[in-house]
């Protein structure tokens, strides 16, 4: 669970400041408001993907109890890989719009490939979210998640 806290925690710092990176690269460069750059949402993704879903798993770590399994830490590891690979090239593309330099097909397929494993990584997310909701019971009561409590 710390290792979930201290990533979203991470991802919601990087992201105020990519939002801050953004505003002052802009301004340094005359980027002319209103025009659409990669940069631009970047902040919205780390915040997003990061900081919130990471707040997400926290929760469902906390009454699931996922982090102790195989499948969660392959989550963890692809997903982060994912989000750090898509930001990076998003970054990296806007940087160069804003500069006024061309952007290339080998920018757009490493964002493909950090989409692919954020995709990865939602998919193990889920299958170790139904492992532990199937074989397991609820981390925090004690009691299956899923069927209800029958008292007579």
């Amino acid at each position: 669970m710390k290792k979930i806290f201290n990533a979203a925690f991470a991802y919601m710092i990087i992201g105020v400041l990519a939002g801050l990176f953004y505003r002052e690269f802009t301004k340094a460069n005359d980027f002319p408001e209103g025009d659409f750059t990669q940069l631009s949402v970047v902040h919205t993704h780390l915040l997003t993907l990061g900081f919130i879903v990471l707040l997400i798993v926290l929760v469902l770590d906390k009454v699931f109890g996922l982090s102790g399994t195989k499948m969660f830490s392959w989550f963890f590891w692809t997903y982060n890989a994912g989000i750090i690979l898509t930001v990076g090239m998003m970054v990296w593309h806007g940087s160069l719009t804003v500069l006024g330099q061309e952007s290339n097909a080998m920018i757009a397929g490493i964002a493909g490939l950090g989409h692919i494993a954020l995709s990865v990584g939602m998919v193990l997310l889920f299958l170790s979210l139904r492992k532990a909701i199937v074989t397991g019971s609820n981390k925090v009561t004690g009691t299956d998640p899923v069927a209800p409590s029958i008292t007579n």
